[in-house]
């Protein structure tokens, strides 16, 4: 059982904390395998459907809907509770997969799957949000460890999901297998999750989301379509930047209007708080650039099967469960900071190794590669998490990871958007369907998306150094505000 967080509204002491971590850690799972299982699945997919210039919106429009819809999630389940947004969540997710696996064609997949990242929108901080109900402070190291373990272990039962069915049976059970998965998950947090809400007046920011998810749309736009459907000095290519950057400016001012903003600007004020949403969104740009492309380079280039180019990605994520364990010790004896520079550099060091790679590399070397930067995103997004967690006040610590995972997705979202542009600007539309793509070709362009990895890393580096210096805890935690949770 678990205590409330005070006041009216609070999580029941019915709830079971054993039953609902197991539907939360489900339902994570599937929002973090949907993110990578279609890597694999890619050839497949485009021997099917056709539309290999277009295959980067599968990972762009689902982690649009879920980054802008995250906030609003947020404030949502501050109104009417956490259990019906998840559920929600949950049952949108299941709709979008269904109709994933019947799409007929890509655009249809694609719209199908923004209907899947509207669910998992709902699901990625409800998550976190029961999880800060369920348990207290202390608890909640060691738990947020399990749910970072399930990014982690999904992040290698994706592609090789992905390459399993592409190879054996057909990519769109890579959708229809969320089902039964999806009725488990809904059942544990369904019948038991208890949680007592006191009903208020909505405060939702709509203004703000809708300025912002039009903003991102345009530039994710832009920066797919640019050089394909026209160029990039041309006319609509201009305008849709623009429009997209200057709803950005509009999003700013009316945030500062809004009571209740979709993402409070007093957040960007906190020298920790910006350099860790800085580093989140590195971290989402450089976990989706590997899972989009290096099965593509392992399948095309190296003339492998999906399956084999899954486990080359697995060893990336092999690597990140490994340091993620190790990193509470670490940082309780050096500091979060530390920690997270030690992690950053190993990043850089595996970017490093990321470039040397070419069409003589061998599986075993870019496996190798993908489990270096694993080990360096291990020791650097968990602590730097924990540490803007740490530095709120129990009452704005939903609103800070809700910041921090907006960042992540939108960083997720935009990244894969900027690599497909330079692999669509550098293979010059070619006939990648009908293999006029030589390996050489698709190595250079790849290698670009790389190159681009190498830069993200830089700069994820650059943002830890901006973090305040600690001595094992992060700075400012506050404790009178906790919640007491059972055991």
């Amino acid at each position: 059982m678990s205590g409330g967080q005070g006041g009216a509204s609070g999580v029941g002491f019915r709830s079971e904390r054993g039953p609902v971590l197991i539907g939360v850690m489900l339902s994570t799972g599937l929002v973090a395998i949907d993110s990578t299982i279609i890597a694999t699945a890619v050839p497949s997919i485009v021997d099917s459907l056709g539309g290999f210039a277009e295959f980067p919106w599968l990972f762009s429009v689902y982690l649009l809907a879920q980054a802008v819809t995250v906030p609003v999630y947020g404030k949502l389940a501050d109104v009417f509770g956490r259990k019906p947004v998840m559920l929600f969540g949950i049952g949108l997710f299941l709709l979008g997969s269904v109709l994933c696996g019947l799409a007929w064609n890509m655009t249809a997949l694609i719209a199908f799957r923004a209907v899947q990242g509207l669910g998992a929108g709902a699901v990625q901080p409800m998550s976190m949000t029961i999880v800060g109900d369920l348990y207290s402070l202390e608890e909640r190291a060691k738990v947020q460890g399990y749910i970072a373990s399930v990014w982690a272990i999904s992040s290698v039962v994706g592609p090789t999901l992905g390459g399993v069915f592409s190879e054996y049976v057909s990519w769109r059970w890579i959708f229809f297998v969320n089902v039964p998965l999806c009725l488990v998950a809904a059942a544990m947090i369904g019948l038991r999750f208890d949680e007592r809400v006191e009903r208020r007046r909505p405060r939702v920011d709509y203004i703000g989301a809708a300025t912002l998810t039009t903003a991102l749309t345009l530039l994710i736009l832009g920066l797919l379509e640019g050089g394909e459907a026209w160029a990039w000095s041309s006319a609509p290519s201009i305008a849709v930047l623009a429009g997209g950057a200057a709803l950005l400016a509009v999003f700013v001012l009316v945030e500062r209007r809004a009571a209740d903003p979709v993402v409070p600007l007093h957040l960007l004020r906190r020298r920790l708080l910006v350099a860790t949403n800085l580093v989140a969104a590195c971290v989402g740009a450089i976990l989706l650039g590997l899972t989009s492309y290096v099965p593509t380079f392992v399948q095309e280039v190296l003339g492998t099967g999906p399956l084999v180019a899954g486990f080359a990605l697995a060893a990336l994520t092999m690597g990140w469960p490994i340091s993620a364990s190790l990193a509470g010790r670490v940082y309780l004896r050096i500091g979060i900071r530390a920690t997270a520079l030690l992690g950053s550099a190993v990043v850089v060091a595996g970017a490093g190794l990321l470039l040397a790679l070419d069409e003589g590399a061998s599986v075993v070397q870019v496996g190798v590669t993908s489990f270096v930067i694993g080990l360096g995103m291990g020791f650097t997004a968990a602590p730097t998490l924990i540490a803007a967690q740490s530095a709120a006040q129990w009452q704005e610590r939903g609103v800070v990871t809700g910041a921090n995972m907006f960042f992540r997705s939108a960083g997720s979202a935009v990244g894969v958007a900027v690599f497909g542009a330079l692999v669509n600007a550098r293979l010059g539309g070619a006939d990648v369907e009908g293999g006029g793509v030589s390996p050489d070709a698709l190595t250079s362009a790849v290698h670009l998306v790389f190159l681009a990895t190498a830069v993200l890393a830089v700069a994820m580096l650059a943002a830890v150094l901006l973090m305040p210096r600690d001595r094992g805890r992060a700075q400012g935690e506050p404790r009178a505000a906790e919640p007491v949770a059972a055991a």
